[in-house]
C-alpha cells in the first residue's frame, strides 16, 4: 500500500450559525474545543439545522483526498458499533479506501465533530471523541503498517496514555513518517512531545504557521525557516494568503495561493493540501510539485462545503 492514515475517526456534522451563537456558546472562532461531557455536546446539537453528515476526522479527510488521486489508501481509525460507526465505514469504502478496524460495541458512541460555519467561511469545531479518542496499541495492525511506503498521523490523535501506546507502536513500525501537527491549542497542549516527534521522529511535518511558531516559539518566519534547514527533513507549512512553503534541508521552496477563488468553507482546506502534497510525495514528483499538488486540491474544497470532494 502507498499510504497510510491513522488518525481519530469523527463523523462531521456540518451547521451553518451566525457569529452571535460563537459567542453565545463561549467558542472561540476558527478553533477546535473538545467536549468531554456528551450530554453538554448534545446540547449544543438540539437548536441546530444540520446542513450535512459526512464521514470525518483529519488525516481520513487527507486519506480521501488522495484516493480519489488515485492512489493505493488505507485508514485505522476507532469507532463503535452504532449508526454513526456504520455511516463511518461506508463512507469510507465508498471512496476505496481500504479500513483496516473492526468495529464493536463500545463503551462510548462513535466520535462526533460538530462543525460551525460563520458567514465568514470561518470554520469553528466542536468536537466529542466518543470512542475515537480510546484508540490504543491492539487497534493498530503492524502488518498493515509495516506494508505501507508511508504512515500519516495527526496531532489530534496523540494524547497521553493508551493513544500514546498506539502512536509510538505505528512509528516504531513504519517505513516513513508524516504528520500534521493540527492545531493550536493541541499544539500548545503538547509542545514538548510534539517538538521531540518533529525533530526526531518524523520525516514529514505539516504545519500552519501558526501552529509552528508557536510550537519553536519563534519571533518571525525567518526563525521558522532556520529552524527547519537545521533539522535536515521536509516541513511544510502552510500561510493562508501568502501561500505554502516547504523546507527540505537548505532548500526552500514557496507556492502562491490560487486567486479570485469563490470561498464558502475553509473546512478541510489544510486536509486536502497535506492529501495533494503526499499524492505528489509518494509519485516521484518535485516539490514543488507537491506544493502546486496541494494547493490545487485545498484551493477546490474551499469552494464547497465540507471536508470531501
Amino acid at each position: 500500500m502507498k499510504i497510510l492514515g491513522i488518525g481519530n475517526a469523527i463523523v462531521d456534522v456540518i451547521c451553518k450559525v451566525d457569529d452571535s451563537f460563537i459567542d453565545q456558546n463561549n467558542l472561540t472562532k476558527s478553533t477546535m474545543k473538545l467536549f468531554f461531557d456528551e450530554n453538554e455536546f448534545k446540547n449544543l446539537l438540539t437548536n441546530l439545522k444540520i446542513e450535512k453528515t459526512v464521514s470525518g476526522g483529519s488525516v481520513a479527510n487527507s486519506i480521501v483526498g488522495i484516493s480519489q488521486l488515485g492512489d493505493d489508501a488505507g485508514f485505522i481509525g476507532k469507532i463503535s458499533d452504532d449508526e454513526f460507526g456504520s455511516n463511518y465505514e461506508e463512507g469510507l469504502k465508498k471512496e476505496n479506501v481500504e479500513y483496516f478496524y473492526s468495529k464493536k460495541k463500545e463503551k462510548l458512541p462513535t466520535g462526533t465533530c460538530l462543525i460551525l460555519v460563520t458567514p465568514d467561511s470561518e470554520r469553528t469545531m466542536c468536537t466529542f471523541l466518543g470512542t475515537a479518542g480510546k484508540i490504543n496499541e491492539n487497534d493498530v495492525s503492524s502488518d498493515a503498517i509495516k506494508k505501507s511506503e508511508i504512515i500519516f498521523l495527526e496531532g489530534y490523535l496523540w494524547d497521553e496514555g493508551e493513544p500514546k501506546k498506539a502512536f509510538d507502536k505505528a512509528i516504531r513500525n513504519a517505513n516513513k513518517v508524516a504528520m500534521s501537527l493540527s492545531d493550536l491549542f493541541c499544539v500548545d497542549r503538547h509542545k514538548p512531545h510534539f517538538l521531540n516527534l518533529v525533530k526526531n521522529k518524523l520525516d514529514i511535518t505539516f504545519a500552519n504557521e501558526q501552529e509552528i511558531t508557536s510550537l519553536i516559539e519563534a519571533k518571525n518566519f525567518k526563525e521558522v525557516i532556520n529552524f527547519s534547514k537545521q533539522l535536515n527533513k521536509l516541513i511544510i507549512v502552510t500561510r493562508g494568503e501568502k501561500g505554502a512553503v516547504a523546507i527540505n534541508g537548505n532548500e526552500v521552496f514557496e507556492n502562491d495561493i490560487q486567486k479570485n477563488l469563490k470561498i464558502i468553507d475553509l473546512t478541510g482546506a489544510g486536509d486536502l493540501f497535506a492529501a495533494g502534497f503526499l499524492h505528489g510525495y509518494i509519485n516521484k514528483l518535485s516539490t514543488k510539485e507537491c506544493l502546486e499538488k496541494g494547493t490545487q486540491m485545498s484551493s477546490k474544497v474551499i469552494q464547497q462545503i465540507g471536508a470531501r470532494l
